[in-house]
């Protein structure tokens, strides 16, 4: 595939980087979580509307967007969170496709809505690949542009785009609908450590409120909330299991993992280590994970039970849904 430089980073934005799915897979025990977006369902839709495969590196902004100029002709799309897109000054929609001219200027900037935008290429990304992925790991340095988030003087490149890539949107009832309400609904399932809380402390901790932390990041979403209450297990262990009711012998993390550190819950999101010697008591789904991509510092989540077989059943509907077929249709 050969490729080209198609635009300059003007303003970079709030942390904008590239990333892509399904990640850096087979790493971790060297220590490189899998990244990728932490809104995949968006991010695969804006891949989708560029004529893309649903997977190819894309943008990643995260509050604040960046600026950027056009370095060719070619085929855009904004999904995700509202970020007040202006290309050469005149607002455009997000969730469809918008052909771009060289020299244009996209600006971004902050939105009411959401926390992530994602902003696909036609031809998809193509910065080096490193350890297999383009996708961004901010703490090693590794992937995306130069292993970081973007800064203002760069020019990335994309691949080859299809041939003709025509305009599409999202219909509005197949895209991911961001919550604006203080509080969120967020799926759980059980486990892998949901005995250490016993059935007292797990009806507590899914009654709860918890607010989302300033202190969150790719790695982990911080919450505040009510005391958690742990089962006699917790306090009647094996001294290797550690001190305090939230210890436990070093065992794997799930991406997805509410790991309960002392009385702080951290959901541990697509940079999040491997393992660990806290309790996970329960854990979010994958086809769940975009709500915690796009939930802001202050709002409030309330955890919502659901099944092992109603898990998967939502990443199947997702997965249908993020289709050309399913979700696209003519401008």
């Amino acid at each position: 595939m050969s490729s080209r430089a198609f635009f300059e980073v003007v303003e970079p934005g709030l942390e904008t980087c590239v990333q892509e799915l399904p990640g850096r897979i087979g790493h971790w025990e060297q220590g490189f979580p899998p990244s990728g977006p932490a809104d995949a369902w968006s991010f695969r839709l804006a891949n989708l509307l560029v004529g893309n495969d649903r997977e190819a590196a894309a943008l990643e902004c995260q509050f604040l967007g960046p600026t950027l100029r056009m370095l060719e002709d070619g085929v855009i799309a904004l999904t995700g969170a509202e970020m007040m897109p202006r290309l050469d000054g005149a607002p455009v929609a997000l969730w469809q496709s918008i052909s771009v001219r060289r020299g244009q200027v996209l600006a971004t900037g902050g939105g009411p809505t959401g926390a992530r935008m994602y902003i696909a290429f036609s031809g998809g990304i193509d910065t080096p690949p490193v350890l297999g992925s383009r996708a961004t790991f901010h703490m090693a340095g590794v992937g995306g542009a130069d292993g970081f988030a973007i800064k203002a003087g760069q020019m990335l490149p994309v691949g080859t785009a299809a041939p003709h890539v025509m305009a599409h949107q999202v219909d509005a009832g197949l895209r991911p609908q961001i919550e604006t309400g203080k509080v969120v609904t967020v799926e759980v399932v059980p486990g892998p450590n949901d005995d250490w809380l016993g059935a007292e402390g797990v009806a507590a901790f899914l009654a709860a409120n918890w607010t989302v932390l300033a202190q969150s990041n790719r790695t982990g979403m911080r919450l505040k909330g009510p005391a958690i209450s742990f089962a006699p297990r917790a306090y009647d262990k094996l001294p290797e299991h550690g001190q305090d009711p939230s210890n436990i012998l070093d065992h794997g993390y799930p991406i997805g993992g509410i790991n309960i550190a002392g009385q702080t819950p951290i959901i541990l999101l697509q940079d999040a280590p491997s393992t660990g010697g806290f309790v996970n008591p329960f854990t979010v789904p994958s086809a769940a994970l975009w709500k915690l991509g796009q939930i802001r510092p202050g709002q409030q989540i309330r955890f919502l039970p659901v099944t092992l077989d109603e898990a998967h059943e939502m990443r199947r509907r997702q997965d249908r849904i993020c289709t050309a077929a399913q979700a696209l249709k003519p401008l």
